[in-house]
């Protein structure tokens, strides 16, 4: 078979799966199905139990559920306190953050400290790895580089397959010290394989932040601000967790449920973060603004921005996809507290970078989409920012190149999958198995002399 004769093949049947594959929506309707395990009120249905993280968007009142401002904690403490407590005392906080999502209270002096040197201890690939596996045959997608890199570590750890807790802890610990490296180094290489740019390959300074490595390892000349280095590492902090319901921890869960090895189990997550309704859409809004910013004449003009987010969501512009990218919530209605949390930086280093006038063009749309999306949407819940609304705004500003948006994301939420994960096997619940219902008729098999 040629490949023309193979395109035919392949445009044939995938007609004949457009056409007669789709279950119709009345199906779902009538067998009460939870589509993408949420009711028609947002509330999503109850399969686990969890004392990692906790997300408040709403209250009951009279039976009701009604929405309040978002709330996010991490093990019981206010994601906004957490915050505010490491901003004040002058310290970077994903560390920190990493030890609470993973034992459960905040670490005293003694405890940080010895948790930060054992981190710092194992920011180390093993030798000959950057040559051996991330500069051979770099990918163009650093979310599949990363998958590469984190399923070639199973080969040279020694106990992998172990699923004991000292065991998964460890190789949890090994992975949070490793993801900024694997991510760094694996967008290194794909610049200069593949846009002809000078190969850079700084090894981590010692005494520094996880922030702080980020940056110095990214940069040609390691150089980077205070502000920039505790902006980044407010967005680690923030994008750390986000309780076991979200698709990539939920198919942690899922996979951790099997019994399989960690390597795999975060590999799984990393494939569904990559996804552009999960951990992509931060690019999906710069993208979208840059967009504006190029069919948007006057920036300060409600009407002509009204106009164009309209043609969003009658899919006449952008992506054409019906969709404000960064606006809306599958848990959230009247606030992201991440975002607002966010929100507070952004214009600081909008006003360090020059770039007032973009911040302000985000700010009138945050305002402007809800109310164009419940005139043109019918909503069963408020919509407000996410945290991808500004996000990629701050990567930007940060200088931060797009391949690696996604991939901060999964260097921040491995801290929470290796603590999800870790809570699924301490508990040792079940292989989860959800039903799907069959809705085909049955029918007689017909040998193949007899087929039309």
């Amino acid at each position: 078979m040629n490949n023309e004769q193979k395109n035919k093949f392949i445009e044939k049947y995938s007609k004949l799966m457009l056409d007669h594959g789709m279950i119709e929506n009345e199906l779902y309707l009538k067998y009460e199905v939870k589509r993408g395990l949420r009711d028609i009120s947002g509330k999503g249905v109850l399969v686990g139990l969890t004392e990692i993280s906790e997300i408040v968007s709403y209250v009951i009142e009279d039976g009701d559920l009604v929405p309040c401002e978002g709330k996010l904690y991490y093990r019981g403490i206010n994601i906004e306190k957490l915050v505010d407590g490491f901003l004040n005392e002058k310290r970077f906080g994903f560390e920190e953050a990493c030890f609470l999502l993973l034992f459960g209270h905040l670490p005293n002096k003694a405890e940080f400290e010895e948790f930060a040197g054992i981190l710092e201890e194992h920011t180390v690939l093993p030798e000959n790895f950057v040559r051996d596996t991330i500069m051979s045959a770099p990918s163009t997608d650093m979310m599949n580089s990363l998958s590469k890199g984190v399923l070639t570590l199973y080969a040279f750890d020694d106990n992998p397959d172990d699923i004991s807790i000292p065991n998964v802890l460890r190789q949890s610990i090994n992975l949070i010290a490793q993801f900024p490296l694997l991510a760094v180094y694996g967008y290194q290489s794909f610049a200069h394989f593949h846009e002809n740019k000078s190969l850079m390959i700084h090894p981590p300074q010692k005494g520094a932040s996880i922030a702080e490595n980020i940056l110095h390892m990214l940069r040609p000349d390691s150089s980077y601000t205070d502000l920039e280095a505790r902006i980044l590492d407010i967005a680690l902090v923030l994008h750390a967790e986000h309780g076991g319901g979200n698709n990539s921890t939920f198919t942690n869960h899922v996979v951790t449920s099997s019994h399989t090895d960690t390597y795999s189990a975060v590999v799984a997550s990393l494939a569904s973060l990559k996804g552009p309704r999960h951990g992509g859409a931060n690019i999906k809004v710069v993208q979208m603004f840059r967009d504006m910013m190029e069919n948007v004449s006057d920036w300060n003009d409600d009407n002509e921005i009204n106009n164009y987010l309209e043609k969003l969501l009658n899919k006449q512009g952008f992506d054409k996809s019906g969709l404000i990218y960064g606006m809306g919530h599958a848990v959230y209605s009247l606030s992201d507290p991440r975002a607002l949390i966010f929100r507070q930086f952004v214009e600081q280093l909008a006003k360090e970078k020059g770039r007032e006038d973009e911040y302000k063009l985000y700010s009138k749309v945050e305002t402007l989409a809800p109310e164009i999306i419940g005139k043109v949407r019918k909503i069963y819940k408020g919509v407000s920012a996410n945290i991808d609304f500004y996000s990629g705004f701050v990567y930007s500003m940060l200088d931060l190149p797009e391949q690696l948006f996604t991939p901060l994301f999964a260097v921040a939420r491995v801290a929470g999958w290796s603590a999800h994960r870790l809570e699924e096997l301490v508990s040792n619940g079940k292989i989860i198995r959800p039903a799907y219902k069959s809705v085909t008729k049955q029918q007689n098999y017909i040998s193949m002399k007899d087929r039309v």
